[in-house]
C-alpha cells in the first residue's frame, strides 16, 4: 500500500482502534470514511472545530474527542509532508528500505506487540508532530500496510502476502 490516502486512513482507523476491539473499529469503518471526507489529507486538514463538535455527535465513529483532534492534525502532517515536496507513503516506507520485512513466526504467541523498528517509527511522527502514533499502534499500522508480513508461516495467506511484495532476507 503506497497511497498517502490509504496509508493516511489505516493510520486513522489504527489509532481509532487503541483500547478497543477492532470489531468496534470496522464496523464504523464506513463511518469514518464519509465523515472525514474519504480520508482526503488535504480536507480533513481544514476541518475546523465546529466540524470537531459535529463528529463528537456522530454515532458513526467512535466518538472520543482526543482520537478526533488527532485525525485532523495527522491530516495537517500529512499535507505539510506532500508541501514539502514529499509523499506520506515515502516515509513510511522508508523505515523498511521500501521492502516488505519477511517474518517467519511458528505461532501466534511469537508475534511481538512492538519492535526496534516500530518504536523508531512512533518517535520519528512524533518529532513530526503526528499523535496516536505510539510503538504498538505503529507496530500494528506496519503490519496493515505491507511493510511487515507476520502471518505465521502455516498461515494459508503467508505464501501470497510473501510474494506480493519485493522481500528483504
Amino acid at each position: 500500500m503506497r497511497d498517502d490516502r490509504l496509508l493516511f486512513e489505516m493510520l486513522t482507523l489504527e489509532g481509532a482502534q487503541a483500547g478497543l476491539s477492532w470489531e468496534t473499529v470496522l464496523k464504523k469503518r464506513e463511518g469514518y470514511q464519509n465523515l472525514f471526507l474519504g480520508f482526503d489529507p488535504n480536507q480533513v486538514a481544514l476541518m475546523t472545530t465546529d466540524d470537531v463538535e459535529r463528529l463528537m455527535l456522530d454515532p458513526g465513529i467512535i466518538r472520543n474527542r482526543a482520537k478526533i483532534l488527532s485525525t485532523i492534525n495527522n491530516a495537517q502532517r500529512v499535507v505539510d509532508i506532500q508541501a514539502a515536496g514529499g509523499s506520506f507513503s515515502d516515509v513510511i516506507w522508508s523505515f523498511v528500505d521500501g521492502v516488505t520485512v519477511q517474518n517467519s513466526w511458528k505461532t501466534m504467541q511469537e508475534l511481538p506487540a512492538q519492535t526496534e523498528l516500530s518504536v523508531k517509527m512512533s518517535k520519528a511522527l512524533l518529532k513530526r508532530g503526528f499523535r496516536f502514533v505510539g510503538p504498538t499502534i505503529c507496530y500494528s499500522f506496519m503490519q496493515a500496510v505491507g511493510l511487515i508480513n507476520d502471518h505465521v508461516e502455516d498461515c494459508f495467506r503467508f505464501d501470497a502476502c510473501s510474494s506480493q511484495h519485493p522481500v528483504r532476507a
